[in-house]
């Protein structure tokens, strides 16, 4: 078998798949993206298993365990794509940087070194320290 058809098949589904990650905007098609970038990862594994000949069969053991992973990361990212959209209305990656919380009152430190409520952020530092 010659090694060059898989490998270049792989090459090319992974820098599909990072052009996916990098350029869209929808969660669930960077999930999509990130899976085509595994089965790329796959396709190298399995093709330098038989390449070499492998008595232990490495590769294709290599292979079951990115398969596990990757299975495990799309259920637990699916259900925070869900859950973010049932919450914003929305799985627009852009939008999704909004999570954080706002900064609350005592953050935000005046010139003088006191905050809005008068507490001096020393204190809160001597505080979290």
């Amino acid at each position: 078998m010659h090694l060059v058809y898989p490998a270049v098949l792989a090459a090319l589904l992974f820098a599909i798949g990072v052009y996916g990650v990098l350029a869209r905007r929808n969660a669930i098609l960077v999930l999509m993206s990130v899976e085509l970038m595994l089965n790329a990862v796959n396709l190298n594994l399995v093709a330098f298993d038989v390449w070499l000949r492998d008595t232990l069969h490495a590769g294709q053991a290599l292979t079951l365990f990115t398969i596990a992973v990757a299975a495990a990361e799309i259920g637990i990212g699916l259900a925070i794509v869900l859950m973010v959209h049932r919450n914003r209305g929305t799985s627009d990656v852009d939008r999704l940087r909004d999570t954080a919380e706002p900064p609350q009152p005592w953050d935000t430190a005046a010139e003088d070194g006191t905050t809005t409520d008068d507490t001096p952020t020393g204190e809160k530092a001597e505080a979290t320290a």
